[in-house]
C-alpha cells in the first residue's frame, strides 16, 4: 500500500516529462521561478553540499574497510536514531504523505503506530541475531542457516529490490534540479545527473556508514527545518496564528484517524498490520536499514537505537500530516487546485508562499534525497563486497588491494545508478513506472518467507531449489494479482501481497524440507 502510494508521485511527474506539472500550473509558476533565479538555487545547493563534505573530511580521516562497512562499530546510538529518520523518509515520502490528508485524513498515523510495533520485532527478534552472528551483512545469516544458494537468493533480491528503488528517487530529485536550474542553462539532463552521482561517489567512498551516520544527522536537521518553517509560512500566509490553526485542526475531520467499516480499504486493523509488516520486511530485512544499526557498539545501544529512532519518527510523520492539513486549509482558502494530491505541497510552497518558502522547500527536498540515495549505495557495495565477492572472508589479498576492490565496487553501482536513471528518464509512461515498483515490493515476499522460516522453524531445506522457489512465489504472486477480480469474485490485491509472496515462499521451503537443521 506505501508502494502504491509513493509510486504515483514519480509516475505523475514524468507525464510529458516536465516536472511539477508546468504545463499546467498556469502563470504562479513563473512568477516565483523569476525571483528563484538559478543562480541563487545553485548557490544554497552548493552551500549545502560544502556542509556535507566538511563532515564527510572529519568523519572519513583513517577509515579502513570496517569503517566503511560496520563503522568500526563505534556509532553513537542516538546519532544513528536521530540520523535514520531522514534515511527513512526519501524525496518522494516528503511530497507524498502532506498531500495523502486531502483524501485519507490522519489514517496514516495508524499505519505509523504498526511501524512502532515492527521496530519493536526488529529490536527484540532480528537484531539480537545479527548481533549474535556478528554478521556485516544481514544476508550471511541465510548461508548459516540453510546454505550457499539460500545465501546468494536473498542477496540477490534485495540488490534488484534497492537499485530500482534507489535509482527511482535520486531521478526525482536530480529533475528538481534540472527544471529549476539546468534547464536555464541549456544543460543536459545527463550532466546534472552525473554531477549529483559524483557528489554521492566522493562523499561515501572511503568512509561509507561512519560517515553516512554524521550527513544523515545533518541532512534530517536541515529536513525537519524545512517541514516546521513551511508550517510557519504557511500560518503568516493566511494571517492565522499557528496554535489557532491547531485548534481547527484537532476539531475537524481532517484528523480522523480510525475507520472502523470493515469494507474498506483503510479499516484501521488493515493500515495496523500494514504498517508492522512493512516495516519489518522493508527495514529488518533491508540490508541499508540494518547498517547502520550494525555499526553501534553493541546490542544494547543498537536497540536503544531502535526504540529511540520508533518515538521520533512517530513525532515526524504526525508533523507531516499537520504539514498536509495545514496545506489543505490553505488550498481551501486561496482556491488553489491541483491535479494530484501529491502536487499539493510543491505546488504551494514553490508558487504561492514566496521565493524563500520555495528555497526551503527545495532544501528540504534534498536533505530527503541524499540520505536515501548515499544509503543505497554503501549498503549495495556491501552487500556486493561480502555477499558475493567475500571480502570479509578473503585473506590471500592485502587490506589495500581489498580497499582498491571495494573502490572499484562502488564506482560500478554509481555507474548502474547513473544508467538507471538515464532510462527513467526517456520514460513517460505511468504504467511503467508502476511495474517497477511492483517489482521492487514484490522481492521482499521471498525475503520474509526465508527469515520466517529460518527462524520460526528448525527444519532443513533444499537449498539448491531456494532460487527456484523464491522467483516462482513473486510469479505466482503477480498472477493472482492480474486476475484476483476474475479468480476471487471482485476481490482486489493490496498490501496482504507481500504477506501471501512471504506464506508461499514459505510453504515451498517447507514442501522440500527435511528434519535436521544444518
Amino acid at each position: 500500500m506505501i508502494l502504491d502510494k509513493n509510486k504515483s508521485i514519480i509516475a505523475s511527474y514524468l507525464k510529458g516529462r516536465e516536472f511539477f506539472g508546468f504545463r499546467s500550473f498556469c502563470y504562479p509558476c513563473s512568477l516565483n521561478y523569476a525571483f528563484m533565479s538559478p543562480t541563487l538555487i545553485l548557490g544554497i545547493f552548493l552551500v549545502y553540499t560544502v556542509l556535507l563534505f566538511t563532515v564527510t573530511w572529519f568523519t572519513s580521516r583513517k577509515a579502513d574497510s570496517q569503517s566503511f562497512f560496520i563503522g568500526n562499530r563505534i556509532s553513537p546510538w542516538f546519532v544513528v536514531a536521530y540520523g535514520m529518520i531522514g534515511a527513512s523518509l526519501s524525496g518522494v515520502t516528503f511530497m507524498s504523505v502532506p498531500g495523502w490528508v486531502k483524501d485519507t485524513q490522519f489514517s496514516y498515523m495508524v499505519v505509523v503506530l504498526g511501524y512502532l510495533f515492527g521496530y519493536f520485532v526488529i529490536a527484540l527478534v532480528l537484531l539480537p541475531l545479527y548481533y549474535r552472528l556478528k554478521l556485516t551483512s544481514i544476508y550471511s545469516y541465510l548461508e548459516q542457516r540453510f546454505g550457499f544458494w539460500s545465501y546468494k537468493t536473498g542477496a540477490g533480491f534485495f540488490i534488484i529490490s534497492r537499485t530500482l528503488g534507489a535509482s527511482l528517487r535520486m531521478f526525482l530529485v536530480i529533475n528538481v534540479l534540472q527544471v529549476f536550474v539546468f534547464n536555464a542553462w541549456n544543460i543536459p539532463f545527463w550532466v546534472n545527473a552525473m554531477i549529483f552521482i559524483i557528489l554521492i561517489i566522493i562523499y561515501t567512498l572511503k568512509g561509507g556508514i561512519r560517515t553516512i551516520v554524521w550527513t544523515d544527522m545533518l541532512q534530517t536537521t536541515f529536513m525537519l527545518l524545512a517541514v516546521i518553517l513551511s508550517i510557519v509560512y504557511i500560518s503568516n500566509g493566511l494571517g492565522v496564528p499557528i496554535t489557532k490553526l491547531f485548534s481547527q485542526i484537532t476539531d475537524s475531520s481532517i484528523s480522523r484517524m480510525f475507520i472502523t467499516d470493515w469494507h474498506h480499504e483503510r479499516h484501521f486493523l488493515k493500515q495496523f498490520f500494514s504498517g508492522m509488516f512493512i516495516t519489518i520486511t522493508m527495514t529488518g530485512l533491508d540490508q541499508e536499514m540494518m547498517q547502520k544499526n550494525l555499526s553501534c557498539k553493541n546490542i544494547r545501544e543498537a536497540q536503544k537505537n531502535m526504540f529511540t529512532f520508533s518515538g521520533i519518527l512517530m513525532f515526524v510523520n504526525l508533523l507531516f500530516l499537520f504539514l498536509g492539513a495545514f496545506l489543505l486549509l490553505y488550498a481551501r482558502s486561496k482556491g488553489v487546485t491541483v491535479a494530484s494530491s501529491d502536487e499539493l505541497f510543491p505546488t504551494i510552497a514553490l508558487n504561492y508562499l514566496g521565493p524563500a518558502a520555495g528555497i526551503v522547500f527545495l532544501i528540504g527536498l534534498i536533505s530527503a534525497a541524499f540520505p536515501s540515495a548515499d544509503g543505497a549505495l554503501t549498503s549495495l557495495t556491501t552487500s556486493v563486497s561480502i555477499d558475493f565477492l567475500g571480502l570479509d572472508k578473503q585473506k590471500v589479498i592485502s587490506d589495500k588491494a581489498a580497499t582498491h576492490l571495494r573502490y572499484g565496487v562502488h564506482l560500478s553501482i554509481a555507474v548502474i545508478f547513473f544508467i538507471s536513471i538515464l532510462i527513467f528518464s526517456t520514460l513517460n509512461d505511468r504504467a511503467v513506472i508502476d511495474k517497477l515498483f511492483t517489482i521492487a515490493g514484490y522481492t521482499y515476499g521471498p525475503l520474509l518467507g526465508l527469515y520466517s522460516f529460518g527462524l520460526f522453524t528448525r527444519r532443513g531445506v533444499n537449498d539448491k531449489l531456494t532460487p527456484f522457489i523464491a522467483l516462482l512465489s513473486p510469479l505466482a504472486c503477480f498472477f493472482l494479482s492480474k486476475y484476483s477480480v476474475q479468480l476471487f469474485n471482485g476481490y482486489k490485491f493490496g498490501f496482504e501481497l507481500l504477506l501471501l509472496n512471504g506464506f508461499l515462499t514459505f510453504m515451498g521451503l517447507w514442501a522440500f524440507s527435511r528434519r535436521e537443521v544444518r
